[in-house]
């Protein structure tokens, strides 16, 4: 990337980060820029996060003042300059993990070196993109997109998606609705795993979410604790319905079987492990926090699951017999230490879990709800039944929707979150916080909770306008009897 010649954006976004750093205002200002200095812009990835809660905190502070008007701010040079510094510094933060130097085009350049690009000449978002990696088939052959990022395009979805106003990738696919899930997507060594979904209170509009964190980790912990004591407990026999024909039967699954089909069988895997586990000690010096296998979203449905009772007329003896198979596989899964996605399984035990699926399909079409939202689950984690990826999102969702329109409290408040983070849906705080209330009406304690803060703070904030207010009349009031005294003193 050295050797490339800098462009005109390349001396813009070095310009802006100084003068961010110097304290300088940028030509035409720049909106937030106070509060950019309040998030802490270090150049980590944790900085990312700080700017997307700063964003939807913009968002609805521009929804609560009737200004929330998309093409109106993209004709203000400061709220301009507001999303392309963004963009600047996320790219300068994704490169910086790629230890590279990052590289902008602009539109001129985007459609000469990437002609097969579907840019709009009218899209703010697809204006400019960085190349934030050293990929030698990009620089010599610009045919391929894979080292560019289009960075304007999550600041975007963030502030203004919704339903009714989809964002649609430039290079396919959905685009991420924050700048810390787009950027970690693109990191190396796979750490953004497209299994990695976000945690509900690091992307919910709802800021009361982040209160309620602590005690979503809690459960998380119980859940680990819970399957993990009968980890190494075989499968109990499968009910009668099913007999010994089943695939399960066959496979003889549990847990030690589980662990088995993974150990290595021969001389050179062994030495691998063996040496793996020797780097592991000499890396255990430095304490590091490991992520849980499987989303916080879905381990909190699990336990809901478990713990919430919701009524359910038909589909029970199927549900209940996918549920105790696949049980097995989440208690494995949660022993690992790594994400769910690089949890190897035997074809055997993979057939198992398959037949469990389809059981899990049918009490769905019976109408089961659980079985819905359990389905839904892998669907959205990409091991359901559908094999590709983007099916699979669209039936999850379709499941969750499904299990919600039939009141049950667990679906509502997992689809309140699917429209808080735009997981699966375009992001949609009133659709979220619809959900939300649903979910609180139909007895789920912790949406309960989350709406009454949300009623209170809206209350505070009601008050607050409403002395404002009468503080303004008396102000007008005061200012109307000045203008009559100096009138009659004048007269007389």
């Amino acid at each position: 990337m050295s050797a490339s010649p800098l462009t005109p954006l390349d001396y813009i976004a070095a310009g802006y980060w100084q003068d961010f750093l110097a304290g300088r205002f940028v030509a035409g200002g720049m909106a937030y820029e106070a509060e950019l200095h309040r998030c802490t812009l270090d150049e980590s990835l944790a900085s990312l996060q700080r700017v997307d809660t700063l964003l939807s905190q913009i968002r609805r502070d521009m929804v609560k003042s009737d200004s929330w008007d998309e093409a109106a701010l993209l004709i203000d040079e400061r709220y301009r300059n507001f999303m392309v510094f963004l963009a600047f510094y996320a790219g300068r933060v994704l490169a910086q993990q790629w230890q590279n130097t990052p590289h902008w085009f602009g539109e001129f350049e985007l459609r000469k070196r990437y002609p097969a690009l579907p840019l709009l000449t009218d899209d703010f978002y697809q204006h400019m993109a960085v190349v934030y990696r050293d990929d030698s088939e990009v620089n010599n052959q610009f045919n391929t997109t894979a080292s560019l990022f289009f960075a304007l395009e999550p600041i975007g979805m963030r502030l203004f998606g919704h339903i009714d106003r989809p964002f649609e990738a430039v290079q396919g696919g959905q685009v991420a609705s924050g700048l810390y899930q787009a950027v970690s997507a693109r990191l190396p060594n796979a750490i953004g795993s497209s299994h990695t979904l976000p945690l509900d209170n690091a992307q919910s509009d709802d800021k009361n979410v982040t209160q309620v964190s602590v005690t979503q980790h809690n459960r998380q912990d119980i859940y680990t604790n819970r399957v993990n004591s009968n980890a190494d407990n075989e499968l109990q026999t499968t009910p009668e319905p099913v007999k010994a024909d089943t695939v399960l039967a066959k496979a003889n699954l549990s847990i030690a079987s589980l662990e088995s089909s993974t150990a290595p069988t021969t001389a050179a895997e062994t030495a691998s492990v063996v040496s793996s586990q020797a780097a592991l000690k000499e890396a255990a010096v430095k304490p590091t926090t490991k992520p849980a296998p499987t989303p916080e979203i879905f381990t909190q449905l699990l336990i809901e699951l478990d713990e919430i009772d919701v009524a359910q007329s038909a589909g029970k003896t199927e549900y209940e017999q996918a549920r105790k198979v696949l049980d097995q596989f989440e208690q494995y899964i949660a022993k690992q230490e790594k994400p769910r996605a690089q949890v190897a399984f035997s074809q055997q035990h993979l057939a198992a879990k398959q037949q469990a699926l389809t059981r899990l399909q049918d009490a769905a079409h019976a109408g089961n709800s659980a079985a819905m939202l359990r389905l839904a689950m892998y669907e959205l984690l990409g091991e359901g039944i559908n094999t590709d990826k983007v099916t699979g999102m669209e039936v999850g969702v379709e499941w969750v929707q499904k299990a919600a329109s039939k009141n049950d409290s667990r679906a509502q408040r997992l689809l309140s979150k699917l429209y808080y983070q735009g997981l699966g849906v375009p992001q949609d705080m009133t659709n979220g916080k619809y959900w939300l209330e649903q979910a609180a009406e139909n007895g789920h304690v912790e949406a309960a909770s989350l709406v009454s803060q949300w009623q209170q703070a809206q209350a505070l904030i009601s008050t607050q306008k409403q002395e404002q207010h009468s503080l303004e009349r008396y102000q007008l009031l005061f200012a109307v009897i000045i203008v009559v005294a100096i009138l009659i003193f004048i007269i007389v």
